[in-house]
C-alpha cells in the first residue's frame, strides 16, 4: 500500500497540469509506505506520450528515503502504457505512480519482468 495524503496528491496534479501538453514527472518520497513529498523532475523528453525523468544529481543524491516514481497521462487512464512498461527502467518493482490529468485520477503500480500489478493507493 502507498499512502498519498491529499496535499502532496494536489502537488501531483498541479505538477500534471503545469506541464501540459507534455507529462510531468518526479519522485514519491516515502516512509514505510506513507508518502511524505513529492519532488517535481523535468521530462526531459517533452513528449506528451512518454517521460525521461531528470532531477539535478546532486538533489537525487540527498534524497535518503525511499522513492517511487509519479508522472501524468494527458488523455488515458492512470495505468501503465506499453512504453511505461518497456521503459521501467531504474523504477522495476517500485511503487509506480500515474495521475490522469483527464480523470483527475491517480492510480499506483508496481512492474516487474513485463508484469503490472496494482498497489492499494490510500
Amino acid at each position: 500500500m502507498v499512502v498519498v495524503p491529499a496535499a502532496i496528491r494536489a502537488e501531483i496534479a498541479a505538477h500534471a497540469r503545469d506541464e501540459a501538453p507534455n507529462e510531468s514527472c518526479g519522485l514519491l518520497l516515502l516512509e514505510e509506505g506513507r508518502a511524505v513529498e513529492y519532488v517535481r523532475a523535468e521530462n526531459k523528453a517533452a513528449s506528451p506520450y512518454r517521460f525521461e525523468l531528470y532531477l539535478d544529481p546532486a538533489r537525487w543524491a540527498d534524497i535518503e528515503l525511499e522513492q517511487g516514481v509519479v508522472h501524468s497521462h494527458l488523455s488515458s487512464p492512470p495505468r501503465p502504457s506499453r512504453t511505461d512498461v518497456e521503459n521501467i527502467g531504474l523504477w522495476e518493482g517500485k511503487p509506480y505512480l500515474i495521475y490522469s490529468l483527464r480523470a483527475d485520477e491517480l492510480a499506483a503500480w508496481t512492474i516487474r519482468a513485463g508484469e503490472i500489478a496494482a498497489l492499494e493507493l490510500a
